[in-house]
């Protein structure tokens, strides 16, 4: 109850009396393992890059993530490598050395860039190098160029690699934890309690004893919050490793994926079968974000910015929410009930999200942002649309940035629907959406701008479907 335990680089540690809101980077420092760097504390520059051991079928893959966002007990009975633990005693491991070769400039980003280049390298039936998996990794000298060079340079792990070996073999099953810093036997000044259950009816019994306890799935979110702005909750509860909300599956009417299930489990998993998301998931943050961000996560924010609810909504996307009293299912719309607010009440959590078949056979999803990448909307916006003879049998327009929850452009797509789809119909249609929203000013964009935006990305949507055109 007062110590965490878990394998670091190989060897088993324990934290003892570590306040529940320490994060992962912090531990490791003041163990003396240094190489992890703190650049941003919010998961944005990845020179805090470890590597987890997570699940993949028979085996275990490494994912790299931020520990800067990583919460302390979240470890107990995981395992995870540092950057020192990647060299087998005086010889480096290859990826240090392909790095070595022009690769590392001050070597402020160094480790956190060797980290996630390890994560690509050991990837299962790796082809090559994904530079995806670097796009978490911030380089301060600007020297993108030799640090490409050096992870193309990288060939096949070898038979006798130790790590390698390591992923030929299961992850152990993780047992649910109950967390409270003690000092001496005796619980120190209540820092919090952390609890991590591994079923339903346990999260509900903790729900019932803890009913303001403060969720944390991924923590890409939260934890950020604890960095920047010392929040504390006196009770978090981690919902990392219950199994009823990692589901997936395909139907014949929908695809359900479980509210647990991270970003980048989502995209391996649907192979690209649902295109919107396709665009969507490199839009989001970086690989290492999305190795933690959960789908449930970013829907339970209720944040008017996210950039997933645009997607769903348009998609038509469900939600199905469980608690004490049982299952119920909700349109996606109906889930916002104000600014960050909710319709889920007390003890219930987001179990699934479905999204049902067949898919709309055009879709586009846009970002409109201060960066093309790795960065918070100003405005987002997802069309999905079906036309019969050139004329709109159906649209669903998913918006954010815009109102004070996501939204669905009912009123512009009342107005297309049964109209062609041509440039006339969307020009009118562009004058309806603009006037259908009353955004605000902020610092990310005038209301007037997201205003124009609105039309513009209709047109855009339109520009890029001229094939289906009559």
């Amino acid at each position: 109850m007062g110590q965490i335990s878990f394998l670091l680089n190989g060897q088993t540690v324990r934290a003892t009396g570590e306040d529940p809101h320490t994060t992962v980077l912090s531990w490791l420092r003041q163990q003396g393992l240094t190489g992890s760097k703190e650049g941003c504390a919010e998961g944005e520059c990845g020179a805090c890059a470890v590597l987890l051991l997570r699940p993949d079928g028979q085996g275990s893959r490494f994912e790299a993530v931020n520990s800067c966002l990583l919460l302390l007990p979240s470890l107990a009975g995981q395992e995870v490598w540092t950057v020192e633990g990647l060299a087998q005693g005086n010889t480096l491991h290859p990826v240090q050395e392909a790095m070595l070769q022009g690769g590392s400039q001050c070597g402020y980003c160094t480790p956190g860039f060797v980290v996630s280049m390890a994560a690509e390298y050991y990837r299962r039936d790796r082809d090559g190098f994904d530079l995806e998996a670097l796009s978490g990794n911030l380089c301060r000298c600007t020297g993108y160029r030799p640090i490409q060079d050096a992870a193309n340079s990288l060939g096949q792990p070898p038979q006798e690699d130790s790590l390698a070996r390591r992923l030929t073999a299961p992850v152990p099953a993780v047992k649910s934890m109950e967390y409270c810093p003690e000092t001496n036997g005796s619980p120190v000044q209540s820092p919090g309690r952390y609890y991590r259950p591994i079923s339903l009816k346990e999260l509900f019994q903790t729900l019932t004893d803890h009913p303001t306890a403060k969720l944390v799935a991924g923590g890409t979110d939260w934890v950020v919050e604890v960095n920047q702005r010392f929040a504390r909750a006196e009770v978090q509860v981690d919902l990392s490793q219950i199994p009823d909300l990692k589901t997936l599956s395909w139907t014949d009417v929908y695809v359900e994926m479980g509210a647990g299930v991270t970003l980048c489990e989502a995209e391996r998993w649907l192979q690209g079968r649902i295109p919107l998301l396709v665009e969507w998931f490199p839009l989001f943050a970086s690989r290492l974000i999305r190795n933690r961000a959960t789908l449930g996560g970013n829907l339970g924010t209720a944040s008017p910015i996210g950039d997933l609810p645009p997607v769903l909504l348009a998609l038509q996307a469900e939600l199905v929410l469980v608690g004490p009293a049982g299952v119920r299912v909700v349109n996606l719309q109906s889930f916002f009930s104000g600014y960050r607010q909710t319709v889920l009440g007390p003890g219930e959590v987001i179990q699934a999200i479905r999204i049902p078949l067949p898919l709309a056979p055009l879709a586009r999803f846009y970002k409109v942002a201060k960066r093309p990448m790795d960065d918070i909307s100003t405005v987002a916006a997802a069309f999905a649309l079906h036309l019969e003879k050139g004329r709109v049998q159906s649209i669903q327009i998913g918006l954010g940035g815009v109102a004070p929850t996501p939204v669905r452009a009912y009123r512009t797509e009342a107005f297309l629907v049964g109209r062609p789809w041509d440039e006339r119909t969307v020009g009118a249609a562009a004058e309806v959406i603009r006037a259908e929203f009353k955004p605000i000013d902020d610092h990310r964009g005038s209301a007037a701008y997201r205003t124009a935006m609105l039309g513009s990305l209709l047109h855009k949507f339109h520009a890029e479907t001229p094939e289906v055109r009559v």
